[in-house]
This record gives structure tokens, sequence and C-alpha cells, in this order.
């Protein structure tokens, strides 16, 4: 479903892509790890049009993405979410997924239709399925910080995407929150055929979640295989997982 071929990207000389590749099987749960600094945001925003490469390609459903803006990638059915929840704070849970599936949609509120009569079971479906709709009417900016990471990932969901990249899902989470993150993505990868790319820095859910792993050091590609593969991997022992 996607494929990067040897991509560049550097910033005032700085190489932070530097050939990097990675395959996904449609239906695959992928994940991309790496130290710090290894390029795997930048490798993400490549991916989802907020840097076009230097050098090489993006392909996608065996369409070229490489140069595409990001509502066109958006449009093509990838979504994304990011490190730091983005979502529209003053808006209710609501609001913010009925935003999304209208932009999916190609419409936008009209002032002479009541906003409570526009994409309102596909909004609620939505809702259902990541479990938020006891709490729809809710201001998102007083949502945990944990159901603001799952509202982002609704948001996203919005958009009717076939593949799903998921910037550290998890990040600043308590375990538990952690936890039942996880099994919601597991679970819409199954029950929603998506395809999923993430990022994580804990291992234990790398290696419990992931279905191929890609590791990445230096903004180039060590290793992409299974989960054993890697971790048996010398060099990625060295770089990053530390000794066996």
């Amino acid at each position: 479903m996607l494929r990067v071929e040897k991509v560049h990207k550097s910033f005032d000389g700085f190489k932070a892509v530097n050939g990097a590749g990675l395959e996904i099987k449609k239906g695959e749960l992928v994940a991309v790890i790496g130290p710090n600094g290894a390029g795997k945001t930048t490798l993400f925003n490549l991916i989802t049009g907020q840097f076009r490469p230097d050098k090489g390609n993006i392909f996608f459903k065996g369409k070229d993405i490489s140069r595409l803006p990001t509502h066109k990638i958006c449009r093509r059915g990838i979504a994304r979410s990011f490190q730091i929840a983005n979502v529209f704070h003053r808006l209710s849970v609501f609001r913010n997924i009925q935003v999304s599936v209208l932009s999916q949609q190609g419409r936008s509120i009209n002032l002479f239709k009541p906003v409570d009569r526009v994409a309102v079971e596909e909004t609620r479906k939505v809702l259902e399925s990541v479990g938020l709709q006891d709490k729809s009417e809710n201001i998102a900016g007083s949502l945990s910080h944990g159901d603001q990471r799952i509202l982002e990932i609704a948001i996203a969901l919005g958009n009717e995407p076939e593949m799903l990249i998921l910037d550290e899902p998890t990040a600043g989470m308590s375990p538990d929150e952690t936890a039942s993150t996880m099994d919601l993505i597991k679970h819409l990868a199954e029950t929603r055929g998506l395809t999923i790319l993430f990022c994580e820095h804990d291992m234990d859910i790398v290696f419990d979640v992931a279905q191929s792993i890609m590791v990445m050091h230096h903004g180039t590609t060590i290793i992409q295989g299974r989960p054993e593969e890697v971790r048996r991997n010398e060099e990625v022992q060295d770089a990053y997982l530390g000794a066996a």
C-alpha cells in the first residue's frame, strides 16, 4: 500500500532523512522506531506532505505522492495524528469530529441549514468507534490528556482514511491510558481494515503490537522486518536496543 524509496530531506545542511526506505502492506500495523533525532517525525512529514523530499519517491497504492500537497494526500486516503494533541479546544467533541466528516465530504456548514442536522449519523458512528459517545457534548479542552489523544484519532477517522499515521499516540499517557489506547488502535485496524503506521518510544508496546518494525538511525533505515528479526539484529542492538 505504501512504499518509500530512498528519500532524503535536509535542513540547512543537516540530513534529517538520509535515504530511508519503508514498505507497508494493506492491513498491516507497522512501527517506526529509533533514537531521538533519528528522523522518524520528518519521515512522517514527508509521507503526509508537510515536507517534500529532496530526493527519492513515495508511492501510495501505486501512485507517486512525493510532491503532492497535504490536502491532496489526505483525499487519497492517508490521515495523521501528531505528537501533541491537535484538536479544536473550544468546540465540543461532537463538533470536532463533525468538522472532519464535513471536510472529507467536501462540504461546509451551511448558514441556512441547522448544524445539528449536518453529517450527524456519520459523526455518531465515529464517536462510537472510539468510545467517546458519552462525552460528545463535552468541550474538547476539558477532556483529559488521554481522551484528547483519542479525540485526535477520531478526527483522523472522520476523513475515512485507508491508512492512519500516528506519531507517538500514547505520549504523556498513564499506563492504563496507554494500554486502552493501544487496544483501541488494534481494534480499529481489525474492524475497519485500516493500515496503521505509528511511532512509539515504548518498546514493550512496539514489540507487542507491530506486525512489522522499521528501525531508523541517523536518518536512514537499518532494517525493516518482523519483531523477532528486528530484536535479534546486532546493528539494531548496538544502535538502539542495547545489548541482548
